[in-house]
């Protein structure tokens, strides 16, 4: 705990609260924090780039409470109408609930300048840094977030972890989500009294292996340095859109590269992106295609599927390289074949 508030600069161990992961800890702010705050008229403003684990627990809270959802709406590249979030924030606004990295474009969110608007307003933020947290520094201090969530799968720890940071005194007045054992202090049968933080919201066995793995992981990515890891990630992603954009049939969807993270999503002319997985895959490269759990956006985007080519601190400039002439050898195949 003490590890996790160091690595995202928390201001003590208690606001870190252990979940499965970033999905269960967006359900935890749902539930809990959306029992006491959210009712029926009151708004709840998320993004058109969210994955769906940051959109479906606001729509089951909407659906119990009677609250509406509105959505800020992204340009062609990929990037958020920032002129449209002053309009849709009102007083009405409790929440604002956003991705910090797109986890289909890699399109970078201005959080500092998002959080100071929805404070302005009276609105609470919570950002999902699932896909930003493995890759540039996070301070949630400094940035200004109430709420935030990652997973460890994502920043080379064991799966079934995640982490929800919460400010002290949010966290304070929220009520339990899970109930069970060690999230009490005493139990009698007209009732329970809850535990101090974070214990309160870490019913049942906690995860001691993986939190374990996920200590190993940050002081593993701590002597890397954050900065380090992003400058190489950056040179990768320069490297992929040269070689992608030199390729006839190739279009890379999402910002340019200053906007956005080590993600380059594409796809290919007159081939379906599960086709060309699967051809990549034959070779040797790792691609994911589909929707990506983001099916909003695909629809904003007017296509079904996408490829995303995802980079981290361990690829190679060779494995670009790679993936280049994949693709080429993945085109000619399917030429070959029509």
């Amino acid at each position: 705990r003490e590890a996790v508030a160091r690595f995202i600069h928390a201001r003590y161990p208690h606001e870190i609260v252990f979940t499965s992961g970033t999905t269960a800890a967006i359900n935890l702010v749902a539930h809990s924090w959306g029992q006491v705050h959210i009712s029926s008229g009151d708004e709840i403003l998320l993004t058109l780039l969210e994955h769906h684990s940051n959109i479906v627990p606001w729509q089951q809270l909407a659906e119990r409470t009677g609250a509406t959802i509105r959505f800020v709406p992204v340009e062609d590249d990929g990037q958020l109408q920032l002129s449209e979030l002053a309009k849709l924030l009102n007083e009405r606004t409790r929440i604002v609930s956003l991705t910090a990295v797109s986890n289909v474009l890699g399109s970078h969110v201005p959080v500092k300048e998002i959080v100071a608007q929805a404070h302005s307003v009276g609105a609470v933020v919570l950002l999902d840094a699932a896909q930003s947290a493995p890759h540039q520094v996070t301070d949630v201090q400094a940035c200004g977030v109430d709420f935030l969530a990652f997973s460890g799968h994502k920043m080379l720890g064991p799966s079934g972890i995640g982490v929800l940071y919460g400010r002290e005194e949010l966290l304070e007045e929220m009520p339990p989500f899970l109930g069970g054992g060690s999230m009490i202090r005493s139990v009698t049968t007209d009732g329970f009294e809850p535990g101090e933080l974070p214990e309160k919201f870490e019913a049942g066995t906690p995860p001691i292996a993986p939190a374990i793995g996920l200590t190993t992981a940050i002081e593993y990515l701590e002597r890397i340095g954050i900065e380090a890891i992003q400058d190489h990630e950056k040179q990768l992603v320069v490297d992929a859109h040269q070689r992608l954009n030199a390729l006839e049939g190739v279009r890379i969807l999402g910002p340019s590269i200053e906007h956005k993270g080590p993600i380059v999503n594409f796809l290919l002319d007159g081939i379906h992106p599960h086709d060309v997985a699967q051809a990549l895959d034959q070779q040797g490269v790792a691609v994911r295609a589909g929707h990506h759990c983001a099916m909003p956006l695909h629809q904003r985007l007017g296509v079904s599927a996408t490829l995303r080519a995802s980079f981290y601190f361990y690829n190679t400039q060779e494995e670009v390289e790679i993936l280049a002439d994949a693709i080429v050898d993945t085109q000619r195949v399917f030429r070959r074949d029509r």
